[in-house]
């Protein structure tokens, strides 16, 4: 049953979605990404790959807000190596997570979640899974709409 699928629900404010476009497709290179700015002492969260194509792909992650200059500091030195690297930002985000162990075994959850963000004209900027949970990244002036609205259908 869908209704009682969702135990917690959860946001996070003041993130910020960074993504690494036109990356050679080698686990060295994604590797040394991240170790740098995990070097800078910057936690990175929701991580999402594009499927190669012509042996490239692009990488969006998130981060707090306050980290993004060292995160462009240290993404910038790349460029030496990836001279097509480009990197988009988005700020002034949040992480909307809804968690659930019955999401295991209960088909349709996540359909209901992005139908009940589409009927409240929110717009999802990138989504990550697992098993028992799903996180949306989402504009910070749509938090609390989201949480109402997900709270109402799953009687949370």
């Amino acid at each position: 049953m869908i209704g009682k699928s969702i135990t917690t629900l959860s946001v996070v404010n003041d993130v910020t979605l960074v993504t690494l476009n036109n990356i050679p497709n080698k686990i060295e290179t994604i590797a040394n990404i991240f170790t740098a700015i995990a070097k800078e002492s910057v936690n990175i969260d929701m991580i999402s790959q594009t499927a190669p194509y012509r042996d490239v792909i692009n990488i969006s992650f998130t981060l707090p807000d306050d980290a993004l200059s060292t995160v462009l500091n240290t993404v910038g030195r790349f460029k030496k190596t990836i001279p097509e690297l480009r990197v988009e930002v988005n700020s002034n985000n949040s992480k909307l997570s809804v968690y659930g162990e019955v999401m295991r075994t209960t088909p349709g959850v996540a359909a209901r979640v992005f139908t009940i963000l589409a009927q409240e004209n929110i717009q999802v900027k990138l989504v990550t899974t697992s098993e028992v949970d799903i996180s949306c990244l989402i504009y910070e002036r749509d938090a609390g709409k989201a949480m109402e609205a997900i709270k109402r259908e799953f009687k949370i």
